[in-house]
């Protein structure tokens, strides 16, 4: 027999999981962006590994939802001490080596809580990773954390794409896009590409849309 206490237990999950769902239903929630910036001790994806992750989700219109864990990965010293002298120096610089040698946390606990908290924010197989040259990140993901990535939609939102077509397509618009601090952190990073994406819509796709728009009222079509 169930106690009373586990019963109610279990009826106050059920009412906080249907919560989650009415909300997200009533956001649009398959229009959810997960937003991702990983820090590496490299791009090998054979012998480098993840040190630090950050995830927010956005609604469509980019306005942040939720902010998730900002982990930092413990690593094996030997790996720290053969990365490259870019890394050496920009992780040393932000602290970040320091700090992933004195982190307790595991990957397989990273990838828990991360996949913990995509969970109660977005629904299985209907929202995009989103990032700066994310697809970087993914390949990292798709090998060292297989389970969040199975929850996102196999899409991807990348910024550094716009970015590029930005600059080739409207050169003006692009040297006024927010430039970046470069910290090579894994929040900061995420924060700037939402904020790029935001000047990229903002400047170019509203614009260009309305543009279209009285030209065709013009043309009285």
């Amino acid at each position: 027999m169930f106690s009373v206490a586990h019963l109610a237990a279990q009826r106050s999950l059920r009412l906080k999981a249907h919560h989650r769902n009415c909300t997200m239903a009533g956001d649009s929630a398959g229009h959810r962006m997960v937003w991702v910036d990983l820090e590496m001790t490299g791009l090998d994806i054979e012998k480098d590994q993840i040190i630090e992750m950050a995830c927010l989700i956005t609604d469509a219109d980019l306005n942040i939802l939720a902010e998730g864990p900002n982990l930092i990965i413990k690593q094996p010293d030997e790996l720290l001490d053969g990365m490259s002298e870019w890394c050496k120096e920009h992780h040393g610089k932000s602290g970040l080596t320091q700090a992933v040698r004195e982190s307790k946390i595991a990957l397989q606990q990273a990838e828990y809580e991360f996949l913990s908290f995509v969970r109660q924010h977005t629904r299985p197989g209907l929202c995009p990773l989103a990032g700066n040259s994310v697809h970087a990140d993914k390949k990292f993901l798709d090998k060292y954390m297989p389970q969040f990535m199975k929850h996102l939609h196999y899409r991807i939102i990348d910024v550094s794409t716009v970015k590029e077509l930005c600059r080739r397509w409207y050169p003006d618009d692009y040297e006024h896009a927010p430039k970046k601090k470069a910290t090579h952190r894994a929040l900061d990073d995420i924060t700037e590409s939402i904020k790029e994406l935001q000047f990229y819509r903002d400047h170019i796709f509203q614009n260009k849309s309305e543009d279209k728009k009285r030209k065709i009222s013009e043309n009285g079509e």
